[in-house]
């Protein structure tokens, strides 16, 4: 028995025990090694001219329930007796990793070799109890056994072989508690594990599977026969030409990967080349997944190096504002030790700007192109690029203003900014936006109604966020926002006398803190009051802050209480200014909560307001 090289049992029960998150790895990094194999064949093979065809090229899963063993088999270059020693040996000694670094350049380019680690594979170990890898090496007559059952050591021994490559045979445990070993010997499990981590290798993956037919004597049940079929397709999707696929080739790709009932709202298929070589395939849905704003929701895409699964949500490949994009990345990276992530995050970021780009060209082309779909893509989607906008400080804003829409109160339709600005009548100066939980609701508002009466249109805000990202925003195209129910419209609409400053102070008076400040206006339509604000929180910011999780309710806007001097009920208040200030202390808390009511917000005490109303009817007798 040999001792390995370089490593102790300690270090060997920590790559076994910890480097892999599940033990299905183990399959892929076989299967992974075994295509290395050949590929290292096929290139003798080309720069050689040894005549060996590709298609006789294979890998080969056997299985053995009785005897509990798995084996993968290679028909590729195989090893020697020291080739063995040297690569299984020598823990984390990497046979491809060599092959790779003695390419002379430019001689690898059509040859891609997966493996960068010898780690790999003695994933083999956390299912098996014992390994024996029987290797033939090309051009060599003499084959060589190579048996382990873990970190004590290692023999190599000769053995006999009939042909050239690699067998590695596992010895399967035994069952244990919480530890079903047993189903790596069933065939469902290893055609799925093929299917989800190496359908992609681009030699195909072959196993005896058992199949059923009905019997050729009537009244009898079906007949089980055993017939070797292909477990992997070989060839990614992606990897195609764009002309050679069909639509429903990318729909029944999405919808059969993804899970999803519906095709996809748009296709995205493109290569990039440069400081990074990538394909990528990616898919907007056409609706949001029903758990996609909820904590259970994982965004990312599925990332391969050559044909490989590495990760299925490579969260580093998508902005947040860009999460219900689904889809593939293939591209050759440098990978950790386990192979499961990436080690040098500077590729993956380079990749993940890249993509971020394609998908907002694509978006803005289809905003320009195909309204009706885009339309459809922002009613699924369009909170989160608001969320986008407002998330990092703004820091995505200048990518992702252009995307953004919004119901105009004036044209009944949605519009982007660019498209507000564009039909700005000639002297307006701000961007007007109003804020509500629907359009309609923004629509009845009392300073709406001015501000669209001046000849100017609103956007309506009704999603939380929507003041938010405007208020990260600053301006669009040089125009600042403006909220409607704001401090400053920029609309003449102010009557300040010294009659009625004399009444709104009194007014002011009576109702203390419960407002900032009162004012006789003109500027609010046919309504008889409002409420606006001034400084950095509006009223609608205030019901959205309160109503966060954890908020103790004691954010407060510097609420505005404006009374429509050309009103009717404003001859009330002056009438009631001269002859009866008492009455007009009611009426001063009538008036507030019917501002409150217009804008959405509570009442603090409705008991005393409907008495108030009703001793204000009856003239003041109850």
């Amino acid at each position: 028995m040999k001792s390995f090289k370089t490593e102790s049992k300690k270090i060997l029960d920590l790559m076994i025990n910890s480097i892999y998150t599940h033990k299905e790895i183990f399959l892929r990094e076989l299967i992974s090694n075994a295509s290395d194999a050949i590929d290292k064949l096929y290139f003798k093979s080309m720069t050689e001219n040894l005549g060996i065809a590709r298609e006789e090229l294979a890998i080969e899963i056997t299985l053995d329930k009785d005897a509990r063993t798995l084996k993968i088999s290679d028909n590729g270059i195989g090893m020697t007796k020291d080739e063995l020693e040297n690569n299984l040996g020598v823990i984390a000694k990497s046979g491809s990793q060599a092959f790779k670094a003695d390419l002379k350049e430019g001689e690898g380019e059509d040859v891609n070799i997966i493996g960068q680690f010898g780690v790999g594979f003695y994933s083999a170990f956390m299912v098996s109890d014992k390994v024996e890898v029987i290797s033939r090496a090309y051009g060599s007559d003499d084959a060589w056994l190579w048996t382990s059952k873990g970190a004590e050591g290692y023999d190599v021994t000769p053995a006999a072989k009939a042909g050239r490559g690699t067998d590695i045979i596992l010895h399967i445990k035994q069952d244990a508690e919480g530890e079903d070993y047993g189903k790596f010997l069933e065939e469902y499990t290893v055609r799925s594990l093929v299917r989800k981590y190496s359908d992609y290798i681009r030699y195909p993956i072959k196993m005896e599977v058992t199949k059923f037919r009905p019997s050729e004597e009537e009244g009898k049940p079906s007949e089980t026969y055993k017939e070797t079929d292909t477990l992997n397709s070989m060839v990614p999707l992606w990897k195609k030409n764009k002309s050679e696929i069909k639509e429903e080739e990318y729909n029944e790709f999405y919808t059969n990967t993804f899970f999803d009932g519906e095709a996809p709202l748009k296709v995205i298929h493109y290569s990039q080349e440069g400081a990074v070589d990538y394909k990528a395939l990616l898919y907007i849905p056409a609706h949001a997944p029903f758990n996609y704003y909820t904590k259970s929701y994982e965004k990312g895409l599925r990332l391969y190096t050559d044909g490989v699964l590495i990760t299925e949500t490579c969260a580093d490949l998508l902005p947040d504002y860009f999460g219900f994009v689904k889809g593939v990345v293939d591209s050759q990276l440098t990978l950790n030790i386990s192979r499961e992530t990436i080690q040098q995050d500077r590729q993956l970021k380079q990749i993940g700007k890249n993509i971020d780009k394609k998908i907002k060209s694509e978006l803005a082309a289809m905003l320009k192109d195909d309204r009706e779909r885009y339309e459809k893509f922002w009613d699924s989607f369009g909170l989160q690029i608001k969320y986008g906008i407002y998330s990092d400080w703004g820091a995505h804003k200048e990518g992702l203003q252009d995307l953004v829409m919004f119901y105009s109160a004036k044209q009944d339709k949605k519009v982007t900014l660019a498209e507000y600005v564009a039909a700005m009548p000639e002297g307006q100066k701000y961007i007007y936006y109003g804020a509500a939980g629907t359009a309609e609701g923004v629509k009845v508002l009392p300073r709406t109604e001015a501000v669209i009466a001046a000849g100017y249109d609103v956007l309506c805000f009704t999603d939380e966020i929507d003041e938010f990202a405007v208020r990260m925003l600053g301006q669009y195209s040089e125009k600042e926002f403006r909220n409607v129910s704001g401090d400053d419209t920029g609309l003449e609409n102010k009557e300040q006398t010294d009659e009625n400053k004399e009444i709104s102070d009194y007014i002011k008076e009576c109702l203390g803190e419960k407002i900032a400040e009162v004012r006789i206006t003109s500027g609010i339509g046919n309504h008889p009051v409002c409420l606006s604000s001034k400084g950095a929180i509006s009223v609608e910011m205030e019901k959205v802050l309160n109503a966060m999780p954890g908020s103790d309710g004691k954010v407060s806007a510097q609420k505005v209480l404006e009374i429509n001097s050309a009103h009717p009920v404003y001859k009330k208040v002056e009438e009631l200014y001269a002859s009866d200030k008492e009455r007009l202390k009611d009426l001063a808390e009538i008036l507030l909560v019917q501002a409150r009511l217009i804008e959405g917000l509570p009442i603090e005490n409705p008991t005393d307001y409907a008495d108030k109303v009703c001793k204000f009817i009856s003239g003041g007798k109850l």
